[in-house]
């Protein structure tokens, strides 16, 4: 199978996560797939498939600028398998996020993990419009008159 780098397509509309994508193009082939979405202007989702886990099974972890997601299947080895194709070995999955996003939360339905990050760009950055004040006659004092 031949795999083609198309980032450099898409980089343009990804303010803010140049690290977190290089991370994950340089991921593992071994990890968990993922998605990245852009939901909105500042809304993103990363969706990991993650077949055969439970929630209990699945542990997130939001630092500082770095996201990890852990799972680690509670598997008592009593089940025999003529074939596993479903991977149940524990993984460890992390990216790193930009100083101004934020994890809003996580859901696991069907076997696909979502977790919802909001960019939230601190108010001192924010351009802000400045009134522009004028002068009144009130205003102006008269500090000497010359004489004609």
């Amino acid at each position: 199978m031949r795999t083609y780098n198309i980032s450099p397509l898409w980089r343009r509309s990804t303010i803010g996560f140049d690290r977190f994508l290089d991370l994950a193009d340089g991921a593992r082939h071994g990890e968990p797939p993922c998605n990245v979405e852009r939901l909105s202007g500042d809304r993103y989702r990363i969706s990991l498939a993650l077949a055969g886990f439970s929630p209990d099974d699945i542990a997130i972890t939001a630092e500082q600028n770095k996201l990890t997601v852990e799972g680690r299947k509670s598997d008592n080895g009593q089940r025999k398998f003529l074939y596993q194709g479903i991977s149940s070995r524990p993984f460890k999955r992390q990216f790193a996020l930009a100083a101004d996003v934020r994890v809003e939360g996580a859901r696991f339905d069907n076997g696909l993990l979502q977790v919802e990050l909001v960019r939230e760009i601190p108010t001192a950055t924010k351009p802000r419009r400045l009134p522009i004040d004028t002068l009144t006659a009130s205003d102006v004092q008269q500090i000497e008159r010359e004489a004609a």
